[in-house]
């Protein structure tokens, strides 16, 4: 990570022996956002330290860089799901065979991914055993043990854990991997009312997750029947845009299962009636899959631009000395300006290494996404000010060290919120409403996020999905979202020419 590199050094700089600056600028990315996006992306996660390949494909080392930024945004949704009464557990990584199959359609959902152990040093295991692709059917067994009467209800319980799912087509950094890192919850009711309460609070955590910390705007929706949860009674779910490759990207789910699995895993209870019931249940998660999506939505030519809330380094201090400069003096105010900014609760280092130039330490900052970087000279120390220049739109201001940490504040909450606005503008201009076959499949090709009348009816999507079918990847529902235009009585579904019952998103996904 960055304070590894950064060393605050001090005094101890300015006896030393004079190093060689490095003046070469080799850091630039050799692929534009624009032009090649794929590559773009690639370069960006590997050259800000997030990732590095591992020598299995679709694995990837997960460095200090990007860790933080998991850890952010675990320590807001931890302390809100444990405001709702939900614990923390965790439950083994492997599953038996019988248990995984028990519920068919689930396993049928998951089956072509499932990653399995059949050795055991040389020797074949007798029954293989599946590497966890979700948990349902790891952990429902033992409701079904601890829930016996309405007093165990309802249970709550959430795991942040790793899942394998052996995908075999273009894996990318965070957004398709064959192992990630996820919370999720598992939770059991009496009733269907508390389920369906429980669904739309967690979605509402998730849309926090995404706009209020990675910046990145979201429409919350209900997910068809085709799209849904493998076994689940319906899905709910949280879809970005990615108006670069005019893909969707689904965000985060939120899963009512109904009584389906409670039904497999015999889960019943006693009601206080005393008659027998089964338990309704909901499972929910959010992804690693989270970090890519912002990378792709705020990064640019120059790497990666990190919103400062979930930034582990939100201010870079670096000291700009000329000839016949007083260096020691800069190196001192730096040293103050990242003691005064750490006291006031904002992350803040310094880069004192003296082997590298300020203009490759400013490459070096932007390609990691700094929010903001803090420039000291000679100037600045005769005026007592520091300059400041923003990583989102390169800005720059001088601050006096008076008004220093106010000031420091209130441009961080401006890049958070200039980052969200500019990335929902982008994404409202992709967005195309049709109301044809040809409207369609004109907006389609141009990349755009579809907003269209739909019939819902699992026929009608399956049949898009086969006449969009091509080298980009066929379309499909992304969600019918809850916020619904007015539907005038009459409106026809684009593609069937059927009474609409809805408005739904269409449009190619990750």
């Amino acid at each position: 990570m960055a304070g590894s590199e950064a060393k605050n050094s001090g005094s101890k700089q300015s006896g030393a022996k004079k190093k060689e600056v490095k003046k070469e600028t080799g850091l630039g990315l050799t692929n534009r956002k624009a032009d090649n996006f794929g590559e773009w992306y690639s370069e960006v996660v590997v050259n800000s330290e997030m990732i590095e390949y591992y020598d299995i494909s679709g694995c990837y080392i997960l460095r200090p860089w990007a860790m933080a930024i998991w850890e952010i945004m675990q320590g807001f949704f931890d302390p809100e799901i444990k405001k709702m009464k939900i614990k923390n557990c965790y439950f083994p990584l492997f599953v038996s065979p019988g248990v995984l199959e028990k519920e068919k359609e689930h396993v049928e959902g998951f089956a072509p991914e499932v990653a399995w152990v059949t050795k055991s040093g040389k020797t074949d295991l007798e029954i293989p055993i599946a590497i966890r692709p979700t948990s349902e059917t790891v952990m429902y067994p033992y409701y079904s043990k601890w829930i016996r009467g309405h007093r165990d209800l309802p249970l709550k319980l959430n795991q942040w854990c790793n899942v394998v799912r052996w995908e075999f087509s273009n894996p990318t950094p965070f957004i398709r991997s064959r192992e990630f890192l996820w919370q999720e919850g598992h939770t059991a009711f009496a009733t269907k009312e508390e389920a369906d309460v429980e669904v739309l609070e967690i979605l509402e955590l998730y849309r926090r997750i995404y706009e209020e910390f990675l910046a990145v705007p979201v429409i919350k929706g209900k997910k068809s029947e085709m799209e849904k949860f493998a076994g689940g009674l319906y899905t709910t779910s949280v879809e970005a845009f990615i108006p670069n490759t005019g893909r969707g990207v689904q965000g985060a789910t939120s899963h009512c299962l109904g009584q389906n699995f409670a039904k497999m895993f015999e889960i019943n209870f006693e009601n206080e009636k005393g008659e027998k019931a089964m338990v309704w249940q909901n499972s929910w998660a959010y992804s690693t899959r989270t970090i890519g999506v912002m990378v792709m939505v705020h990064g640019d030519d120059k790497g990666l631009v990190l919103p400062p809330k979930v930034a582990s380094v939100q201010v870079i201090v670096i000291p700009v000395p000329y000839k016949d400069a007083d260096t020691q003096g800069i190196i001192d105010a730096c040293t103050a300006t990242v003691n005064t900014l750490c006291e006031a609760g904002i992350r803040a280092e310094s880069d004192f290494r003296d082997n590298y130039s300020p203009g490759w330490k400013y490459s070096h900052w932007e390609m990691k996404g700094v929010p903001l970087r803090i420039e000291i000279g000679p100037k600045d120390l005769a005026k007592k000010q520091a300059r400041a220049a923003r990583r989102d739109n390169g800005a720059k201001i001088d601050i006096a060290n008076d008004n220093l940490v106010d000031e420091v504040k209130k441009l961080l909450d401006t890049v958070q919120q200039n980052l969200f606005d500019v990335a929902k503008q982008k994404r409202d201009e992709c967005i195309e409403v049709v109301h044809t076959w040809d409207e369609f499949v004109q907006a389609l090709n141009q990349r755009k996020m579809i907003l269209a009348p739909w019939c819902d009816e699992e026929a009608v999507e399956a049949d898009v999905k086969a006449r969009t079918k091509g080298e980009m990847g066929a379309a499909k529902t992304l969600c019918s979202p809850f916020d619904q235009p007015e539907l005038p009585e009459g409106t026809k579904c684009f593609a069937s020419e059927k009474p609409a019952k809805k408005w739904s998103y269409w449009g190619r996904s990750y």
